[in-house]
């Protein structure tokens, strides 16, 4: 059998139909896991609902309720049990996480105290700023059956409440953001 011989044009033709293998073989896989990671988001984002919020007998992720905030969205599902609200859960975020970015799922009360707060999604050290995870720490149950009216969301350091992560201010400082953020929208009415 004799061999082909080397040419550019035969280079770029064989770089082609590979490239265009990878692409076609990228989308299907794309397409086949597309719906089951959106059910496994939805699942986890539920599961997160329930942990932070009290008892209720609705479908608080389809009672949702979007607020744009400082280039972003706050998102309020509203628990309830009968034709009463009994608690919030506002997922919330802060720009400025030692990772970058961080998103909470933070429970309230219908009177605004903190029932529980979920960790979503972050990027921090792990060993350290990861310590905002209640899997990694109990650092977070300080903020629990707190009412940030009264409850200053800022590290000691700053002249607040909380107790700062050992040599992780920034990342306290950042969770701290956006449970006063998620607080200040819930204040303002932002389940409405």
């Amino acid at each position: 059998m004799a061999k082909k011989e080397s040419t550019f044009s035969n280079m770029v033709i064989t770089l082609f139909l590979v490239t265009l293998a990878s692409s076609a073989a990228l989308g299907y896989i794309h397409e086949l896991t597309k719906e089951p990671i959106a059910i496994a988001k939805s699942a986890k984002k539920n599961l997160a609902i329930h942990r932070v919020t009290p008892e209720f007998d609705n479908q608080p992720g389809q009672e949702v309720v979007k607020k744009p905030v400082n280039g972003d969205t706050l998102y309020f599902y509203i628990a309830k049990m009968g034709n009463d609200t009994v608690g919030y859960a506002v997922e919330t975020f802060s720009n400025q996480a030692f990772g970058g970015y961080m998103k909470l799922l933070v429970g309230f009360l219908p009177d605004g105290t903190i029932k529980e707060i979920a960790v979503l999604e972050h990027k921090e050290t792990p060993g350290l700023g990861d310590k905002i995870q209640k899997s990694k720490s109990d650092w977070s149950k300080q903020f629990e059956g707190k009412n940030p009216e009264n409850f200053v969301l800022k590290v000691k350091k700053d002249g607040g409440d909380v107790d700062a992560i050992t040599a992780s201010t920034i990342s306290s400082r950042a969770y701290c953001d956006a449970l006063q953020r998620a607080y200040d929208s819930f204040k303002e009415g932002g389940d409405q």
